[in-house]
């Protein structure tokens, strides 16, 4: 088996090899894979953080090995916290602009290393705070299918990665997160950091955010916004109308 380590900010994970398809996720700074395949230009990889199955490009990571990504998994990295971190590039002076939740690997005082590069981190390195907190620093990001940061990210990348940050391990997707955690019977026994589902007219779950408390919502729905929940739904005031039809509610914590 062979397996590599994002040495980017951050990179599209695509359905396809080919520049022109869907980012169905990203995989960010210091984060591992097992790769599946080679081809000339592109990666076949399978994500550590979720199991995600994707392409990436060649020059987009470096190698890893074995002893190296058994030793993250047994003593998982610390994280960064705020929307971007910078890592200064020791070997030509440059600095990579980190976003929230990437993997510090080897970290070793303020210095982290991957591959042959060491990466001097700038400033604090932070702490987590708790998942309200951690939601609201994301409001105003713009959606964005596949996205997993501030300058862009989707319902299940959103709760994903708030809730990574909160050391609290999902899947990536939102059907695939409804199946996790535990069933909470109605809006009215739910509480703060519950997952919340919604479906489409087919009865499949399409949408999920964080409950905030029992009548608001935290979700990426055009952005990142808190709206107005009840049994029937999410309720737009901007769109006067309720946009998301409730499927469930499953609880983590």
């Amino acid at each position: 088996m062979e397996y590599g380590i994002c040495n980017l900010a951050v990179i599209p994970l695509r359905a396809e090899a080919d520049d022109r398809s869907e980012q169905v996720s990203q995989v960010l700074f210091g984060e591992t894979f097992e790769i599946l395949e080679w081809t000339e230009r592109w990666v076949k990889i399978t994500t550590d953080v979720d199991n995600y199955i994707g392409w990436i490009g060649r020059l987009q990571f470096v190698m890893l090995g074995h002893i190296a990504r058994n030793s993250m998994q047994q003593e998982p990295p610390h994280l960064t916290y705020r929307a971007v971190t910078q890592a200064w590039k020791l070997i030509d002076n440059t600095v990579v602009y980190l976003p929230a939740g990437s993997s510090l690997a080897f970290l070793e005082g303020t210095s982290c290393k991957i591959g042959n590069d060491k990466f001097e981190i700038i400033g604090e390195i932070g702490e987590r705070e708790d998942i309200a907190t951690t939601a609201k620093s994301f409001l105003n990001a713009p959606y964005l299918w596949g996205g997993r940061t501030h300058f862009g990210i989707d319902c299940s990348g959103f709760t994903q990665v708030v809730f990574n940050l909160n050391k609290i391990k999902i899947k990536r997707d939102a059907s695939q997160q409804a199946m996790e955690g535990k069933a909470v019977d109605n809006l009215k026994n739910a509480r703060l950091g519950d997952l919340v589902f919604f479906n489409n007219p087919a009865g499949k779950v399409t949408h999920v955010g964080i409950l905030l408390n029992n009548e608001h919502i935290i979700h990426a729905s055009g952005k990142v916004k808190i709206d107005m929940i009840d049994n029937e739904g999410i309720y737009s005031a901007e769109q006067k109308r309720h946009t998301h039809k409730l499927h469930s509610i499953r609880r983590f914590f």
